[in-house]
């Protein structure tokens, strides 16, 4: 097990563990491989979490730590030698790929958990100026020649994937089902973007800081975070009638616990995520539950809207992944033929 001395000393900045004797208290690490803009979520549910789990085992005092960057990114990090022990990611296929090329987590992890190991989810949402400016109502208004747009990238994020897949699927549905107009859309949609951001949080400096674009595309937790971080009499929220509903998986890496020691913590804590008192902290960071009485307390906080699956619109995530973000997919036919 990965169990340090909790006494530690800072030298030059830097935490060097001293192994002590049998008869001190030790910590047990815990590594958490997460998306972009996760890290106020975790901030909140990790101490509650730890609390809870020191009081039981007094003698495995419990460290959790992060680590945050872009879901498929994140991903990729452990393939190339990250031994995270969990993951909390915001696309199916960023989990799937860990046991697909590398073997590390069991091929039925979507089983393991309520909900297809989804604790919580969101859907997209457009975060404008105060004002409203441009009078941003609904997807259609995304690809007027006077609006910019500010998203992440969908070749390193789910949270880009989303939103273009969102954009994609309520255009699919409006056109009937009509592949050429919703190409003509969506080739319009990506020229309109003023940056891609490697991930969410890049995107929220773009349009916060930079003062880029005039919406933001992010998951609706993420643009209600922000506007409530840098001023609700700045920024408004809007979320569209129609959007995708977009899934965070999570699953304990099979491979890594088994090595670090940590399988009784690591699943304790993906399974306190389903608790009533983190279905309540994840409600109160923007996202939506399962738990129908924390969804019915917190119905105010939620405007109505009607979310497809990705399923009944695209087919698996491996077949979106193969037909429209793999090199030479989709999305890189219309980025070349909106630049001819």
């Amino acid at each position: 097990m990965k169990k340090y001395s909790i006494k530690n000393t800072i030298l030059n900045g830097l935490v060097v563990v001293t192994l002590l004797g049998s008869s001190h208290a030790f910590a047990v690490e815990l590594l958490n491989s997460s998306y972009d803009v996760a890290r106020e979520l975790f901030s909140a549910l990790n101490p509650e979490f730890e609390k809870q789990w020191n009081e039981q085992y007094p003698q495995d005092k419990l460290i959790i730590k992060q680590s945050h960057a872009g879901s498929s990114k994140q991903a990729l990090a452990i393939l190339q030698g990250l031994r995270a022990d969990v993951v909390t990611y915001n696309q199916v296929t960023d989990v799937q790929i860990l046991h697909d090329r590398g073997n590390l987590i069991s091929a039925d992890w979507q089983n393991r958990l309520p909900n297809s190991s989804s604790p919580y989810y969101s859907t997209m949402a457009f975060l404008v100026r105060k004002g409203n400016p441009k009078n941003i109502r609904n997807w259609d208004d995304l690809v007027r020649q006077d609006v910019k747009l500010v998203l992440p990238n969908p070749k390193t994020s789910g949270n880009g994937r989303y939103a273009y897949l969102a954009a994609w699927g309520v255009i699919q549905q409006e056109n009937g089902g009509d592949q050429g107009k919703t190409r003509e859309w969506m080739q319009r949609f990506l020229k309109n973007v003023a940056v891609f951001d490697t991930g969410g949080r890049g995107a929220t400096t773009s349009f916060i800081e930079r003062g880029l674009g005039d919406v933001l595309i992010s998951f609706e937790s993420e643009v209600n975070n922000i506007r409530k971080q840098y001023g609700e009499d700045k920024y408004e929220v809007l979320v569209p009638p129609v959007g995708i509903l977009a899934e965070f998986p999570v699953a304990w890496i099979d491979k890594h616990i088994a090595k670090n020691g940590t399988e009784k913590a690591a699943k304790a804590y993906l399974n306190y995520l389903y608790s009533p008192q983190a279905q309540q902290i994840i409600t109160s960071f923007n996202y939506r539950v399962s738990n129908k009485n924390v969804m019915n307390q917190q119905r105010a906080r939620f405007p109505a809207t009607k979310l497809f699956r990705l399923e009944d619109q695209f087919g698996s995530w491996p077949q979106v992944m193969k037909t429209h973000f793999n090199t030479g997919g989709i999305l890189d036919q219309l980025l070349a033929e909106g630049h001819k």
